[in-house]
C-alpha cells in the first residue's frame, strides 16, 4: 500500500514524539513491502513563530493532498499565561478540525495488566477497562460565537448543535457498539442544557436502526464520577465536544499515564492520529516524554486503511515494552536511563525482529534497542 502521510509534530514534546512514531511506520512499511511517505508541515507556536499564523495555508494544502495526518501537540506556555493575546496555538488545531471536516473524535482507554498499579486508583475497580470514547470534534462551544462586551466586563460561549451534526456521529457510535458489547451511553446535561435535549431527542430516535444495541443516559457530572467509581460499566461513550474533551483528559487517570492514549480525528474525507495529551513544554527536549501514545496514534492509522496485521505487530510491541518496562519516567521508576528516542528503537526493533525479543530484561541493551 502507499500512503501519502502529513506530519504535523507541533510544540514542545510533539517533535520528540512523533518522531518515534514516524519511525515505526517506517519500520512497518520495510517489513510489510509498503511506501509511506511523510510531509513535515507547521502548526501552533511554532508556526505563529515563523509565519504569525498558527495554521499557515500551506500546511492545510498539505493536510488536504495527505491520505493521513499524523498530528503531535500543540501550545505555549507564554499563551496560557496571556489572557488578551488575540493569536493562540490552539487556534491552528481547531481550525484543522474545522476546514478538514474532522467531525469524529474516537479514543479508546483501555486499562493495561502491567500497568494496573501505577493507576491512583484501585486495580479492583479498573481491572479490564475498555472503552471506545466518541466526542463530536467540530461544534459545540468550542465554535460556538463568541462575544466580549465592550468593557470586557461581559463575556459569551454560544454551544451550537444541529441535527445533521448529531446524527453524523451517533451512527459511527451505534455501529461501533454493534462490534463490541453493545451498550452505547450518551453522556449529556439534558436537565439543564436546550443543545444536550438536542442531542438525547436525535438519538433516542435513531436507537431504532440499531436494535441489538443497549442505550442508555448519563448526566455529565454522574459520568465524571462513574468513570472513576467503575469504568468498567462503560463501552461505547457518545457526547459532545467539551464534555469528550473533559472525560477523556480523566480517563488517564485509569490507565496510569496520559501519555498512553491515542486518538483518531475521522471525517468524510480527511482523517488524523494524534496522542491526546498537551505539549507539555517544560518536558521538551529532555528525553522523558512518554511517546507510546504517538505510537498508539500509529497503529490507529494503520488500522484505518485495513492494516491490521500491522497494526498488531505495532501494538504488541508496544505490549512487550510495558511488560519489559522499557518506558519513560512517567511509567518508569526501576530504570532511570530510558529516553524517549530509546522506547521508540525497542519497538521498531521488535518490529523488526519479533521472534529474536528476550523476555529478560536484563539481557536487553539500555544503550539501543536492540536485544544482545
Amino acid at each position: 500500500m502507499k500512503l501519502n502521510i502529513a506530519v504535523l509534530p507541533g510544540d514542545g514534546i510533539g517533535p520528540e514524539v512523533i518522531a518515534q512514531a514516524v519511525k515505526v511506520l517506517k519500520a512497518i512499511a520495510m517489513e510489510f513491502n509498503h511506501v509511506f511517505t511523510f510531509q513535515n508541515a507547521l502548526v501552533g507556536a511554532s508556526a505563529i513563530e515563523k509565519t504569525g499564523n498558527p495554521l499557515p495555508e500551506e500546511t492545510v494544502n498539505i493536510c488536504e493532498n495527505a491520505d493521513a495526518i499524523l498530528f503531535g501537540a500543540i501550545g505555549n506556555a507564554a499563551f496560557d499565561l496571556d489572557p488578551y493575546a488575540k493569536i493562540r496555538p490552539e487556534q491552528g488545531l481547531l481550525r484543522l478540525r474545522k476546514s478538514l471536516g474532522l467531525y469524529t473524535n474516537i479514543r479508546p482507554v483501555i486499562a493495561y495488566d502491567d500497568l494496573l498499579n501505577k493507576s491512583s486508583l484501585k486495580k479492583k475497580q479498573i481491572a479490564n477497562t475498555n472503552i471506545l470514547i466518541y466526542r463530536e470534534l467540530t461544534g459545540g462551544i468550542y465554535f460556538g460565537e463568541k462575544k466580549l462586551s465592550d468593557d470586557g466586563n461581559t463575556a459569551s460561549d454560544i454551544c451550537e448543535y444541529t441535527r445533521f451534526e448529531i446524527e453524523r456521529i451517533a451512527h459511527l457510535a451505534f455501529k461501533a457498539a454493534q462490534s463490541r458489547k453493545r451498550k452505547l451511553t450518551l453522556v449529556d446535561k439534558a436537565n439543564a442544557l436546550e443543545s444536550s435535549r438536542l442531542w438525547r431527542r436525535v438519538v433516542q430516535e435513531l436507537a431504532p436502526q440499531y436494535p441489538n444495541v443497549n442505550l442508555n443516559f448519563m448526566y455529565m457530572d454522574n459520568a465524571a464520577m462513574e468513570l472513576i467509581v467503575n469504568p468498567r460499566q462503560f463501552d461505547v461513550i457518545l457526547t459532545e465536544n467539551m464534555f469528550g474533551d473533559i472525560l477523556s483528559e480523566e480517563a488517564s487517570v485509569i490507565v496510569g499515564s496520559i501519555g498512553l492514549l491515542a486518538s483518531s480525528s475521522i471525517g468524510d474525507n480527511h482523517c488524523m492520529f494524534e496522542p491526546i495529551h498537551g505539549a507539555y513544554s517544560k518536558a521538551a527536549n529532555k528525553g522523558i516524554a512518554n511517546p507510546i501514545a504517538s505510537i498508539l496514534a500509529a497503529a490507529m492509522l494503520l488500522e484505518h486503511f485495513g492494516l491490521d496485521d500491522e497494526a498488531a505487530l505495532v501494538r504488541e510491541g508496544v505490549d512487550k515494552s510495558l511488560k519489559l518496562h522499557i518506558t519513560t519516567p512517567d511509567l518508569n521508576t526501576k530504570y532511570d536511563n530510558i529516553t524517549t528516542t530509546k522506547v521508540g528503537d525497542f519497538i521498531e526493533d521488535f518490529i523488526n525482529n519479533p521472534d529474536e525479543t528476550n523476555l529478560n530484561f536484563t539481557n536487553i541493551h539500555l544503550g539501543q534497542s536492540t536485544i544482545i
